[in-house]
Formats: structure tokens, sequence, C-alpha cells
């Protein structure tokens, strides 16, 4: 069966799904891309999509709180490379916004705050302070952070200096 992808029948595939949905949290993207993978209609996809919205299996508020979580808490993401990855799997922004207001604004300013402390600690004396500013701003830009609160922060921890 090289080469040869193998098609399942309604109820195989139904069974497989509700497999990896019960696994992990999905959101609607993820499963219709992995049933299409299976060789179904979409006819027939958005009939077992809708299935598992009945069952519970799949819940975009559900996903979008569960996403939001792990990335913040152990990527170490910030706001916005969150908002993107979220829109990319095409969740709506209702359900973006109820996922993000679970980041807690004192455990964002908190986290943010040790980034930029660890990386200070790193910090070579004989490095070029502007240079060293910039680097950090855009290592954290490109971890999802604002720009405001970064160079807030990187100002603040300057400050200390």
């Amino acid at each position: 069966m090289d080469g040869v992808k193998r098609i399942y029948s309604l109820e195989e595939a139904q069974k497989k799904i509700e497999y990896y949905c019960a696994y992990q949290e999905r959101c609607h993207f993820e499963v219709a891309a992995k049933l299409k993978s299976f060789g179904l209609l979409q006819v027939s996809i958005d009939h077992l999509i809708l299935k598992l919205m009945e069952s519970n299996f799949l819940n975009e508020e559900r996903y979008a709180r569960a996403f939001v979580s792990g990335k913040f808490r152990i990527k170490k993401w910030g706001r916005i490379k969150i908002t993107n990855k979220l829109k990319a799997k095409n969740i709506s922004k209702n359900c973006i916004e109820i996922g993000l207001s679970e980041i807690n604004e004192h455990e964002y300013m908190d986290l943010l705050n040790s980034i930029v402390e660890s990386k200070w600690l790193e910090k070579k004396n004989n490095r070029n302070e502007y240079q060293f500013k910039s680097q950090l701003a855009r290592y954290l830009f490109s971890k999802g952070f604002e720009n405001d609160l970064i160079w807030l922060t990187i100002n603040k921890m300057n400050g200390r200096d």
C-alpha cells in the first residue's frame, strides 16, 4: 500500500475523528483537514463536523481557551502571535476574544518582565546597548508581545541598571 491513500467509510471516519478530537482540543479547520485526508466528500465532512459539535467533541470556544492557555503558559507567546495563529485556523473573532480573556493582565506583564529580565542578565557588557535593546525588542515582537509594552518594559529595565 505504498503511496496509496486509504479511503474510510463514514462510520470508520467518525470513530477515528472522535478519537482524534478526544485526544486533545481541535478546531473545525484541523478536523476538516483530517477528514479530507480520509478521502471523504465535502458533504460527509460537513455532516461529521455537525455531529461532532452536537456531541461536544468539537467546540471552538473551548478550543480557543485551551490554545490561548497553552501558548501563553507553555510557549510564552504574547497576544499578537496567539491572535494571528487563531485567525489562521479560521477561529471567529468572538472566540478569539473569549480565549484571550483567559490571560490575566498581571500574569501577562509578569511574563514579559521575566523574559526581559532573563535576557538582560544574559547581556554581555561589551555589547552595544542600542543594538542589544533592538535585538531584545525584535525577539519579544516575534514572541507576539505588543510594541508599546515591549519598549515600556525595556526602558523600565534600563532604568534599573
